[in-house]
């Protein structure tokens, strides 16, 4: 099971940092459909955070569809499923290169250099697929 590491302090909450690394995980294939989450107590007490913070975030994977619940068992990385449409994924996915674009931009990377790195992580991603 791929280890979940929170930075105190950081900008980005915590529960979303918990959301984004689980994501990262599936995404990556480090955990498969089927793999169990850590409980929500014991990633709360690993993490040595309130167990409703590991909760919220596990309601925000469950809303998205990335993660199911199973009554008495926990929870499991879901088979991959379309829950939003396509111009709901494609507006998802923009609100989130926008931001990255424009960082780039300003920190003086060329249109070549940004899709060059786009896909570099593409690439790491289905590497670690196979």
């Amino acid at each position: 099971m791929v280890a979940i590491h929170i930075t105190t302090g950081s900008n980005t909450p915590i529960f979303q940092q918990i959301v984004a690394q689980v994501r990262a995980a599936i995404a990556s294939g480090r955990w498969k459909v089927g793999d169990p989450l850590p409980s929500v107590r014991s990633l709360a007490k690993e993490l040595v955070v309130n167990h409703n913070t590991v909760a919220k975030a596990y309601k925000q994977l469950l809303q998205d569809g990335l993660i199911d619940s199973h009554q008495g068992r926990g929870y499991f990385v879901a088979k991959r499923r379309e829950i939003y449409t396509k111009a709901e994924r494609v507006r998802r996915v923009r609100k989130l290169v926008q931001p990255l674009v424009s960082e780039a931009i300003t920190l003086g990377l060329s249109s070549d250099e940004i899709v060059s790195l786009l896909k570099q992580e593409l690439g790491k991603l289905r590497q670690s697929d196979e």
